[in-house]
């Protein structure tokens, strides 16, 4: 299937246009309400602290939404990890565990709780994979869908865009290395979306680590959903333009975002500048867990954090010509407006 949202954009922006244009004036239209973040503090990064926070924040989660986090008909759900910035700068292990315990402790069987990551010499580098050593592994039990081999991808999903492959750049490329790639034109456009999420899940959850990006101006919740959850990706990356389209409008498929119940976010380790390439020097460190279902409101308070540490180390701010985050929600995905967000702290 087709997901034709690029005409949303271009919508978007010829209505503003015509409203330009209009001799009457035009009253602003009114913004939708704002989805809180609800957070704990971390006493200590390790899985006993873990266990106790997501435990409160998955309670609340239920109490406030009326939703529960228990197994529906497919009786499965899906954890999507981030391990692509390698050791150093991935989804924490034990916050992962602690989340597998909170579900677990919900009705779901640790087989069907899986997790789904992109490259698998990072997952196995971060922890993820059994290593090759000892064949030892923190998950056993729970499947890892290592998306790079191919087999996680459906030809009736896909997100069709006119960037071909062949304009990678060597970041890009390492980030889907592996997946193979159509001989013909019409395929090359073409980013098939990963579906186990969507597809074979009763929900599933987000788990992302913060990077500034080059292009994307914040590798966060978003990204972790789209570009690093679909093949072909890597052809965005060349240009300021598209990629921050292709971000918006695959967080946009209404398929996902049925299925993507919520995103939680660990500020145990995010940097700040250099990224997505982990380097230790421009890294910062918060005792915080966050838990929304607005990602976009999430990569938009990150952004200020970012940009509050490297106006300490001297850097300017991240590019306000990236719109990945505007874009996102000039389609419905969530908000950017971080002053007027509600931070609700669980004491």
């Amino acid at each position: 299937m087709r997901f034709p949202v690029l005409p949303l954009l271009c919508a978007t922006f010829l209505a503003a246009a015509g409203a330009l244009r209009a001799a009457a004036p035009v009253a602003p239209k009114a913004l939708p309400p704002q989805e809180p973040v609800w957070q704990v503090g971390l006493p200590k990064f390790d899985e006993a602290s873990y266990t106790e926070q997501v435990e409160r924040l998955f309670a609340n989660y239920e109490s406030t939404s009326g939703r529960k986090l228990v197994p529906g008909a497919k009786k499965k759900v899906g954890l999507k990890v981030y391990a692509d910035s390698g050791p150093g700068l991935a989804t924490p292990v034990p916050l992962v565990k602690a989340v597998i315990t909170a579900l677990a402790r919900r009705g779901f069987e640790n087989q069907n709780i899986f997790l789904v990551g992109l490259n698998a010499l990072r997952l196995r580098m971060t922890g993820y994979l059994p290593s090759l050593v000892s064949g030892q592994t923190p998950f056993n039990g729970n499947p890892v869908y290592v998306l790079e081999s191919g087999r996680f991808y459906d030809p009736v999903w896909f997100y069709d865009s006119p960037l071909p492959q062949r304009f990678d750049p060597v970041f890009a490329e390492k980030q889907t290395e592996g997946v193979a790639n159509s001989s013909t034109k019409d395929e090359d456009r073409k980013s098939f979306l990963a579906t186990p999420l969507f597809l074979d899940a009763d929900f599933w959850i987000n788990l992302p680590v913060y990077t500034d990006h080059p292009t994307l101006g914040v590798n966060g919740a978003l990204v972790n959903a789209t570009l690093w959850n679909a093949s072909n990706t890597a052809r965005f990356f060349r240009s300021p333009a598209n990629a921050p389209a292709a971000v918006a409008e695959m967080s946009a498929i209404p398929e996902l975002r049925q299925t993507w119940v919520f995103t939680l976010v660990s500020l145990q380790h995010y940097q700040f500048i250099g990224g997505p390439f982990f380097n230790s020097l421009y890294t910062a460190s918060e005792p915080l867990l966050w838990l929304s279902t607005d990602p976009v409101i999430l990569d938009s308070l990150l952004r200020d954090r970012m940009n509050a540490q490297r106006k300490k180390g001297g850097f300017i701010d991240i590019s306000d010509e990236i719109r990945t985050l505007e874009f996102a929600e000039s389609l419905g995905v969530g908000s950017t407006r971080t002053k007027t967000v509600k931070i609700i702290p669980l004491e």
